[in-house]
């Protein structure tokens, strides 16, 4: 606080006009400096969804310490944009564990959703992101197909989602809107009535994008290039948890194609990548295509910024050795657009870049170049490129509604509603 004597005070006031005549400019050139209205790159400061770049959200991650919201990555570049034509298992793709199991899904009418939930966006939304494979749980429910949350192979009312029509619509869509993009669907399979998937997948208009079982590798061996698999509209592959579907409907096996990494916590522990007991060893070369599941068995929508952060690079470097130095084909998360930063967008870009061309990241891969040939990329731009072929923007700041009490709450509810059905069965 300025003190003036008498005799100085017109000094003083030159003094404290100055001082206020900085701090409007300073204020000034700050507010323009700052970054708005889709201007803010990769990890700058956000305040409104609008504020991000194209393939940016604005979020934040409070259980890594920032609880200030930047623009974090919420797109995924597609690796074929940058070395196309290869096998379609030399490319690695990020694949959504229970797609369908969305934050705000309206529940049944007059009913309360009693069960965890795995994403924060559509299907839709998920696929137009950069989402190339789908984990769907689908079980026979009112006399339809419906996806489900639930447990002991039964749907129940409070643990459905939508018929799986819905979905598979969804996916039908994009297909026709994307004729070079390719889409893995990998069901859960709790369907009983004969024929209920093959009605399921002509009703959704999806035969048409079905790769047949009888082309895929059933010896390891690579499969089709991208470029064959688009020219032949080979782009859907199904797989099912259910041996016998294979032979009575032709949807392949999952295990007989698929490595696979133990799901729920198990595949969280960190150095620790055992195959799941369906599956063949990892390092078995009898299957050609490699899932890793990287996702808690209970999840919990604010921590998912901080697990998928760092600590799944350092798991899919885990299960790439496991593996014995394969890298993963499918990265399968919960919340995929949560991280610190660069999260499952960044891992996927590494992992392309290293198995593509010999690069730390996809973008510094070369058509034709000899591996390990990279071209300098911007460390500090993570923005992905107008490749993407999407515009989506969203806002992921955490609320009051997805706070750890709120998921607290819906376990308490989830073991009343097991003790109750375990009683019941009695």
């Amino acid at each position: 606080m300025l003190t003036c004597s008498k005799d100085h005070r017109e000094t003083c006031r030159a003094a404290a006009g100055g001082s206020l005549l900085l701090f409007i400019i300073s204020t000034f050139v700050l507010s323009c400096r700052a970054c708005s209205n889709g201007n803010c790159q990769f990890l700058d400061s956000c305040s409104t969804p609008t504020d991000c770049g194209p393939g940016l959200y604005c979020g934040n991650c409070p259980a890594s310490g920032k609880t200030e919201p930047t623009c974090t990555r919420g797109q995924a570049i597609q690796p074929t944009s940058f070395i196309p034509g290869l096998p379609f298992n030399k490319y690695s793709w990020l694949v959504t564990h229970n797609s369908f199991s969305i934050v705000d899904a309206p529940p049944l009418p007059g009913v309360q959703r009693m069960t965890f939930y795995n994403q924060e966006d559509s299907v839709s939304n998920q696929l137009r992101n950069g989402v190339r494979g789908l984990m769907l749980d689908m079980y026979d429910f009112e006399d339809d197909v419906w996806l489900c949350h639930s447990m002991r192979g039964q749907c129940y009312n409070f643990t459905a989602f939508e018929p799986a029509i819905n979905t598979l619509k969804e996916v039908e869509a994009f297909l026709s809107e994307n004729p070079s993009e390719i889409v893995t669907i990998i069901i859960e399979d709790y369907v009983h009535t004969p024929k209920a998937l093959t009605r399921l997948f002509t009703n959704a208009g999806l035969l048409e994008y079905w790769f047949p079982v009888s082309k895929m590798p059933k010896k390891g061996e690579d499969w089709p290039t991208i470029t064959d698999m688009v020219a032949e509209n080979h782009r859907l592959l199904v797989f099912t948890s259910d041996a016998s579907k294979e032979a009575d409907e032709g949807i392949a096996y999952q295990w007989k194609y698929i490595l696979e990494n133990e799901p729920g916590d198990p595949g969280f522990v960190q150095g620790s990548c055992s195959n799941r007991k369906e599956s063949q060893p990892l390092n078995s070369r009898s299957a050609s295509l490699f899932l890793q599941n990287y996702f808690p068995t209970f999840p919990v929508e604010s921590e998912s910024c901080k697990e998928n952060s760092a600590t799944l690079i350092g798991m899919v470097g885990t299960c790439y050795k496991a593996a014995g130095n394969v890298m993963p084909n499918f990265v399968a998360i919960n919340f995929y657009m949560r991280s610190d930063g660069g999260g499952v967008f960044d891992a996927l870009d590494r992992m392309n870049g290293l198995t593509l061309c010999g690069c730390s990241t996809v973008t510094a891969c070369q058509v034709g170049a000899p591996k390990g040939s990279c071209k300098e990329t911007a460390a500090t731009n993570r923005t992905p490129t107008a490749r993407t072929g999407s515009s989506f923007s969203g806002y992921v700041q955490l609320s009051s509604s997805t706070s750890p009490n709120h998921f607290l709450n819906l376990l308490i509810l989830n073991l009343f509603c097991l003790s109750l059905m375990a009683f019941l069965s009695l």
